[in-house]
């Protein structure tokens, strides 16, 4: 379990989070909020990339401060908005590869980890390719293949679908469902409303450095989303406007609807 207590965070004299309470375990939760809300200063908090200016983190009773981030790096693994940032190795393989060789691990258990990844997110076969040639979806399950070698309990994952066609989404959507079937727990920060309605489990928005709501996902939808810059999605409009109240798929309005 992650707990975060009371926590406060400063950066150049402007508070950025504000006394921000959370807990997250073995579960897809999504982070959402406006720019600038700060959500991915709270999700590096949780891996000790930043350390909290009052209050503190427990990662399964591991204090963030009185740990290095290689350490924390063992249970919460961090796949970053923008996966070309992650890549620097030739093939994707050794890519894949590099965590794992950081923590001492070599011969027969470090190829099987690679395999393992790769495997988990559907890039069998890549081993020998550029990671640079491959496409935007396929960077992105390579970046959560990166962190799965390293065998984290939890995985952040920062607006993993941004700016990726329809197929790659659906991809990176597998993923997530294969790593949560796996028993990671899986945070998600994302502006996709989408994204939220066809994953999350439980939904907490920041709002201003604050938590503002923590609860399920229907009541979620309930808030005037407007207000803080995201849109209801268009199959909760669409079955708003038949009178089918929540509904999380298609499949489902359609039985609703008979």
């Amino acid at each position: 379990m992650i707990v975060v207590e009371g926590l406060h965070f400063s950066y150049d004299g402007r508070e950025i989070l504000r006394g921000v309470d959370l807990t997250f375990g073995g579960e897809i939760l999504a982070l959402v909020g406006p720019n600038g809300s700060g959500k991915t200063t709270l999700a590096k908090h949780l891996n000790g990339l930043l350390k909290p200016v009052r209050g503190r983190v427990l990662v399964d009773g591991m204090d963030t401060r009185r740990h290095t981030v290689a350490e924390l790096s063992r249970k919460v693994g961090y796949v970053f908005q923008n996966p070309e940032h992650m890549f620097f190795e030739e093939t994707v393989f050794d890519e894949v590869a590099f965590g794992p060789k950081n923590l001492g691990i070599r011969g027969e258990e470090l190829e099987e980890r690679v395999r393992w990844a790769l495997q988990a997110v559907g890039l069998e076969g890549f081993e020998e390719r550029t990671p640079y040639s491959l496409s935007g979806g396929e960077k992105q399950r390579l970046a959560i293949a990166c962190v799965l070698a390293m065998k984290p309990k939890y995985l952040i994952l920062d607006e993993p679908t941004s700016g990726l066609d329809g197929k790659a989404e659906k991809s990176v959507v597998r993923t997530i469902r294969t790593l949560r079937e796996e028993g990671h727990g899986v945070l998600l920060i994302t502006h996709d409303m989408d994204l939220v309605l066809e994953l999350a489990e439980r939904v907490v928005l920041l709002f201003n450095g604050r938590e503002l709501f923590e609860g399920s996902v229907e009541e979620f939808f309930e808030l005037e989303l407007e207000e803080y810059s995201l849109e209801l999605p268009e199959l909760l409009e669409l079955a708003k406007g038949l009178g089918a109240g929540f509904v999380r798929s298609v499949e489902e309005l359609m039985e609703v609807l008979g």
